[in-house]
This record gives structure tokens, C-alpha cells and sequence, in this order.
């Protein structure tokens, strides 16, 4: 698969992997990488980085959003390969090493192989290694409080619910809200389009997934970048108001 790489703002840029997304945050040689896509995305994000004309040896730093598989897929590989560190919340870095697995069962998508492309979205998941863990073997909780000096400047705002350390990145003066799995604008078994949760058997908490969307809506932004789907342009205040009242 090759890379699907889309300039969205000055210096980011939203990739489209396989079923996954991920951003690269550049500032001149440097930049930041945001996710990592499925383990079976690599060429793909290799591709990317090189499409910015970056290489992996100048990622200053890959934050996370959450650690499920389809996110945290190249992280390892990168941090034992460059000496890359990989951040994450507090509360997620356990779960990036895989001391736990908030993630769903095989067992709840085989019960749910009745739904439109639920079948045909398990059979990617296979072929990109969505099954593997690939846990980070040391990775980091955010140094500090506020934007992180790394390309870009993001801000991580912790928003739980989809996994207990689920963090969104926002780029103020870009006008950008990184939103990793916390409001996604489509999925492959998803029948709807534009901002939503994500279907309920991918969440650790439904109920505090709904409730960071109010986190998500107190962000200024008019360009979203989700986990999920499309570029979501307009007020993202808006995005996540429209998510909360599709998730009742």
C-alpha cells in the first residue's frame, strides 16, 4: 500500500494508511509523528515521511493517541531501530507496554459479524498484523504540562473514554485538533459520515468517550484530523456537538 499523503495546514499532514490514520508535524529537517498506523503499515509510513521529504531518523518524537494496535503498530519498531521516544498520557503508558489491553475481543467482532463491513474490515485487520501486539518496551509519559517543544508545538489533552489514556493533540495556532479515536469523521463498519463515536464495541468507556467530547468541543480549531476517515473542516466545536447527538 502506498502512502496517501495530504498537506492540510502549513507543516501537517494527514496520512491515510490502511483503515488508520496518522500526522506528520514538520519544522524545517524535524518532525513529529502522530500514531503509527496498523504493524502491517510500516512501507506505508516510511513512504510518508519520505514524501515530506523527512526520514525516520529525524522524528523528534511519535506521540501517541492510545495504544491499540492499529496506532501504535510502528512505534516499537521505530524506538528500538532510531532511539525514537515514544509519549503518551501517564495513564496510557502501561498500556502501551501491554501490562493490560484495553482493546476489543476477537470473540465481540466474531459476535458482531452480522453488521455491514464487519467481515470485510476483520479480514484488513488480519492482513496488517491488527491481531499482533507489538507493545512499546520503554515508552514515556509527557514531560510536561502544555505544549511539548517538538515540531509543531502540540498541546495533549487528555480525553478517556475510548481507552483510559486517550489524549487528542491540539496545534493552536494552526487551528488543528489531532483527534486520534475520540471523534472520528468514518469507519469501515460505521454507516454514517462525517463527525461520530466511533461503534460502541471499540470503546473501553462508552460513557466517558461521550463525555470528552464535551473536551474535544472547548478546543479552537477549524481543521480536524481524526484516527478514522477524512479531513473534517469547520468549527470543531461543531464536529464534536454533532458526534454527541449521533451518540444517542
Amino acid at each position: 500500500m502506498s502512502a496517501d499523503v495530504r498537506q492540510v495546514a502549513d507543516g501537517t499532514y494527514l496520512v491515510h494508511g490502511g483503515h488508520t490514520n496518522w500526522v506528520i508535524l514538520t519544522d524545517g529537517d524535524a518532525v513529529t509523528l502522530v500514531d503509527t498506523g496498523y504493524p502491517g503499515d510500516r512501507r506505508a509510513l516510511l513512504d510518508s515521511l519520505a514524501a515530506v521529504g523527512s526520514s525516520p531518523e529525524a522524528v523528534a518524537a511519535v506521540l501517541i493517541t492510545h495504544a491499540h494496535n492499529d496506532h501504535l503498530g510502528s512505534a516499537e519498531y521505530l524506538r528500538a531501530a532510531h532511539g525514537t521516544p515514544i509519549l503518551l498520557h501517564e495513564a496510557e503508558v502501561p498500556h502501551a507496554r501491554r501490562d493490560f489491553l484495553q482493546q476489543v475481543s476477537v470473540g465481540t467482532v466474531l459476535r458482531n459479524a452480522w453488521r455491514p463491513g464487519v467481515l470485510p474490515w476483520m479480514a484488513h485487520v488480519l492482513r496488517t498484523g491488527g491481531t499482533e501486539q507489538h507493545p512499546v518496551t520503554a515508552p514515556s509519559g509527557f514531560p510536561v504540562d502544555g505544549a511539548l517543544d517538538l515540531p509543531g508545538r502540540p498541546v495533549p489533552v487528555h480525553t478517556p473514554g475510548h481507552t483510559d489514556g486517550h489524549c487528542v493533540y491540539h496545534l493552536p495556532d494552526a487551528g488543528v485538533v489531532i483527534s486520534g479515536d475520540a471523534l472520528v469523521s468514518g469507519h469501515a463498519i460505521s454507516r454514517i459520515e462525517g463527525p461520530q463515536l466511533l461503534p460502541d464495541l471499540f470503546h473501553h468507556d462508552r460513557a466517558g468517550a461521550v463525555a470528552s467530547l464535551d473536551v474535544v468541543a472547548g478546543l479552537e480549531g477549524d481543521i480536524l484530523l481524526p484516527g478514522h476517515g477524512p479531513v473534517h473542516r469547520g468549527p470543531v466545536k461543531d464536529a464534536a456537538g454533532l458526534a454527541r447527538e449521533r451518540a444517542f
